[in-house]
């Protein structure tokens, strides 16, 4: 029987037995006994299933990743520690030194330090692309040594609109596959594999957890990718792996599970950024309520966006749900029910009118943080793009006196009210 997406927030990923507990349990413990040695021997060499260290996996770990992988569609998941090491591993699964990697510059500022700078160290080299580009620069970007593509559904804190059926396209074009950050509108309001994406992350400390409660992340496998295609390509999957008795993850785990089995027994082997079983149990009490938060949240984006776009002390506003936005005509595309709770604007007074409004907020609190269910704001270049220059700011489309608001999901009249005295201000 097909669920609903309200229906797998919900109940996805965890089906307790008889007798059993109706909370997803948290295994909090690091390791696992079995009664042979030789069953033990057999987990090594992953000719079974289960577990034996928590730094590889955990079950309760697995129940949410599982819930989340039914969300985006996909066929296999895993959590991390935090959005970045979704990310980096997502990327690292499959380049590595001496590889390339083309990405919208549209990102957000950690991710785009991620693999403008700590990644470049290691060896893979990034082509950044504005989301503007033409199909020719598009397609004069890959290089023989390309491994995958990389952009964000929403870009934080643009909020452009990534054109996935394009980029996937053109990825495809190349033998390569189309990494896709979802983190801003979550499955609830899109699902990039269902417009050619191969894997989705998500940093779930935003809105998937919701309160501000857990660091973590996610990754999502479409299963559809086919590495053995393109086996030159993908050496990692698709030719053996001594570190466990010769191993081939294409053939041995197939398209659905090759692509996460690696990630797993890999690179979370050797790398460790695990999600807490703690962390993982306050991120599903977060994905059960994520499809009645996000009606709010997106209610009262859309609302602050055209309360700012029509005051007089607003410069620039940016908010895919707005007529005249640049990214309107993508978001029906992609994000017909809503995008998400954040608005991106300019003040006048330049930097002096940013931090004299963000200062002025009653409801709203000036946080590193955003996608929470309480209202807060900041000022990316003097934050999260703190270490870009002003060149790097314009080509993700950033202004120095930007503001990030992040509706939470209080009464809308009231956060209207709190930007209006706010702005008296100014």
């Amino acid at each position: 029987m097909s669920k609903s997406i309200d229906t797998i927030c919900v109940q996805g990923g965890y089906k307790p037995g008889n007798g059993e507990p109706r909370q997803v349990p948290i295994i909090q413990s690091t390791t696992f006994t079995y009664d042979s040695s030789e069953f033990m021997g057999k987990l090594f060499d992953l000719e079974a299933s289960g577990y034996f260290y928590t730094r590889v996996q955990n079950p309760t770990n697995d129940n949410v990743a599982a819930k989340i992988c039914a969300l985006e569609g996909g066929s296999a998941a895993m959590l991390t520690s935090s959005g970045q090491a979704a990310s980096f591993y997502a990327v690292f699964n499959i380049a590595s030194c001496g590889d390339h990697i083309v990405a919208s510059s549209e990102l957000y500022g950690g991710t785009y330090n991620l693999f403008a700078v700590t990644m470049k160290r290691m060896g893979i080299e990034f082509t950044f692309l504005p989301l503007s580009c033409s199909d020719d620069e598009l397609e004069a970007a890959f290089k023989p040594n390309t491994k995958a593509v990389f952009g964000e559904t929403l870009a934080n804190p643009v909020l452009s609109v990534f054109d996935i059926e394009r980029w996937a396209k053109a990825a495809h074009a190349h033998g390569v596959p189309l990494i896709v950050d979802n983190t801003f509108p979550t499955p609830v309001n899109c699902r990039p594999i269902e417009w050619g994406a191969d894997i989705v992350t998500h940093s779930t400390t935003k809105y998937m957890d919701g309160h501000g409660a857990a660091v973590g992340g996610c990754i999502v496998d479409s299963g559809r990718f086919d590495w053995l295609a393109y086996a030159d390509k993908f050496p990692g999957l698709t030719e053996p792996d001594e570190s466990y008795r010769g191993v081939v993850y294409a053939e041995k785990f197939g398209l659905g599970g090759a692509y996460i089995t690696k990630a797993t027994v890999q690179l979370m082997r050797d790398l460790g950024s695990i999600q807490a079983p703690q962390n993982a149990f306050l991120l599903n009490l977060g994905l059960e309520s994520l499809h009645v938060r996000m009606q709010q949240h997106c209610a009262n984006g859309q609302a602050a966006a055209e309360f700012l776009q029509a005051h007089s002390k607003i410069v620039e506003v940016k908010y895919p749900g707005l007529p005249n936005d640049p990214y309107f005509e993508l978001g029906k595309k992609y994000l017909p029910n809503g995008s998400c709770g954040v608005v991106s604007f300019r003040v006048s007074g330049g930097r002096t009118g940013a931090e004299t409004f963000m200062s002025a907020l009653r409801l709203g609190q000036i946080a590193t943080h955003v996608a929470d269910a309480r209202t807060c704001v900041l000022h990316p270049a003097n934050a999260t793009h703190r270490q870009m220059n002003d060149e790097e700011l314009a080509a993700c489309g950033i202004a120095p006196d930007m503001i990030r608001l992040s509706c939470g999901i209080e009464g809308t009249a009231d956060l209207l009210a709190d930007l209006e005295q706010a702005l008296a201000a100014v």
